[in-house]
């Protein structure tokens, strides 16, 4: 569990391989022990409200704007008409907000296995939480990699919002997870999935490219920049049946959305995908 001494949180995550980020706390807002987690939120000083599961910091007010939308709309401004969108995990509710900003949207369901993390969300992150009431929005609390596997052919979008491969996430980061989410997908669908930092997690990252080169057309690997996670910098993994992620991008329609968000635009989705030597040489995805 994290420290609060003298009121800075330190992260354990990292914390054996030496690794961990210290930040400075004005108070803890609530602490709450599901079946599955620890929950906390935290009223930072540098960060603004920040959510915290089993020690390992989930969002930040500051920042989660250069993560959610970098794993939204890479995938939905890539499928030509996404209609229907999964998210999987993402309780905080921040990646949701990002799907419904997309007019085409007509059902998005939100799979989180914690409905505490929903629910101290909707209480104390407003700014993220507060799209789970959209009528569009459907929730279900139950896991994740059984509810893609029972659903074959149902959506055009699955965006997996995940926490680290650690917990009730392991299952997440699993090649039969991979396998379900290719049948769960309909004929042009697209997935991402939170693939951890190239820089800390090359095993992670070459592992999980793999599942995607194994069971979609058109597999890669993607990254955003993000100050509160371990490196600063996270990446997705994309799973495409059809459509490609630089050659299908809709860029009309991203100048209509351009106002309505903050990291995201033609330029950075395009050099998201571009990679370091050191990456790029080991997962062998050509663009």
């Amino acid at each position: 569990m994290p420290e609060l001494s003298n009121l800075w949180f330190e992260e354990n995550y990292e914390y054996d391989l030496g690794r961990t980020i210290k930040i400075k706390i004005i108070k803890m807002i609530e602490q709450y022990d599901s079946q599955f987690q620890r929950i906390e939120v935290y009223e930072t000083k540098p960060f603004g409200r920040m959510l915290v599961l089993d020690g390992v910091i989930m969002c930040t007010e500051w920042d989660e704007h250069a993560y959610h939308e970098m794993l939204a709309h890479v995938p939905l401004f890539t499928h030509p008409n996404p209609e229907r969108v999964l998210v999987v995990g993402g309780g905080d509710g921040g990646t949701m907000r990002e799907v419904l900003k997309h007019p085409s949207v007509k059902e998005a369901v939100l799979c989180e296995i914690d409905e505490h993390v929903i629910r101290l969300s909707k209480k104390h992150l407003p700014q993220m939480a507060s799209a789970l009431d959209d009528p569009r929005v459907k929730i279900v609390c139950e896991d994740g990699a059984k509810f893609v596997k029972e659903h074959k052919n149902a959506f055009d979008i699955i965006l997996v919002d995940s926490s680290d491969p650690i917990g009730p996430a392991t299952v997440l980061f699993s090649e039969e997870f991979y396998a379900s989410m290719r049948d769960c997908l309909t004929e042009g669908g697209i997935a991402a999935t939170q693939s951890e930092s190239f820089f800390y997690h090359g095993d992670i990252v070459q592992r999980l490219t793999g599942y995607a080169k194994k069971y979609f057309s058109i597999p890669g690997y993607y990254f955003t920049v993000v100050p509160t996670y371990p490196s600063g910098i996270i990446g997705f993994t994309f799973c495409s049946k059809k459509y490609h992620p630089l050659k299908d991008v809709n860029e009309a329609r991203i100048v209509a959305l351009m106002p309505k968000l903050r990291y995201y635009n033609a330029a950075i989705h395009k050099g998201s995908f571009a990679l370091p030597t050191f990456i790029s040489s080991r997962i062998d995805i050509k663009y």
